[in-house]
């Protein structure tokens, strides 16, 4: 039998401890920073709130093999990097860099946003030359379009909801840099949403976020200026 591939960032080597870590997504929802020692077969997982940034342990986590300034490190060196489906991890004892990550395709049933064009289009087009995604670049690109879609002027003067606008936005978007067809349903747009959204714990639509509420302000006021 298979084992599924995790939709997780690239592996990265820390220096507080002999260790690897990368970001993965939880199959209960969210994403979680797990470390992995390299001189012994133990491992530790911590939990990132959506919310805030903070990660939380997950389960009990010995201080003195993970301590948090482990964690602090991996949070760091892993921000800003894309998922995609990656193959398990083995780390050899005494050797960081002995990492066996075979990307394989992902289980048929297995629900992954990272294998759509869509999702890689964007990372190609938005990530800086470290395989970062570039979060001012992408909001700049997303804010520019909804400035000047006469669609997205329209849902707001119909009253859409910020989630509705951003998933139109996005959905638009993509589908233009990934050069498809408008294919993707809505359950597919908010799982690509989610999936490049948890890139970065504090929000990788911030910027058009703030955007769409001063655009849904100007609309309003000239609203009640007609009355």
């Amino acid at each position: 039998m298979a084992i599924p591939n995790i939709i997780r960032t690239k592996a990265v080597e820390l220096t507080t401890i002999p260790a690897i870590a990368y970001k993965q997504k939880l199959s209960a929802g969210g994403a979680g920073i797990k470390i992995l020692r390299a001189d012994n077969d133990h491992s530790a997982v911590c939990t990132i709130d959506k919310r805030t940034g903070d990660m939380q342990p997950y389960k009990g986590i010995d201080e003195e093999l993970f301590p948090y300034e482990a964690f602090d490190e991996a949070f760091e060196l892993t921000n800003s990097l894309p998922y995609s489906a990656r193959g398990s991890i083995k780390v050899a004892p005494h050797q960081v860099n002995a990492e066996i990550d075979v990307a394989e395709d992902a289980p048929a049933d297995q629900v992954d946003m990272t294998l759509s064009p869509e999702y890689q289009a964007i990372i190609k087009r938005y990530s800086d030359e470290r395989g970062r995604l570039n979060y001012a670049l992408m909001n700049k690109d997303f804010i520019q379009f909804a400035a000047k879609s006469k669609a997205v002027s329209e849902m707001i003067g119909e009253g859409a909801s910020q989630d509705e606008l951003v998933g139109f936005i996005v959905k638009s978007r993509a589908t233009y840099v990934a050069n498809q067809k408008e294919s993707l349903d809505d359950a597919q747009v908010a799982l690509l949403i989610e999936t490049l959204d948890e890139i970065d714990p504090r929000s990788a639509f911030k910027e058009l976020k703030a955007h769409l509420i001063r655009m849904n302000s100007r609309v309003n006021d000239k609203g009640r200026n007609r009355r």
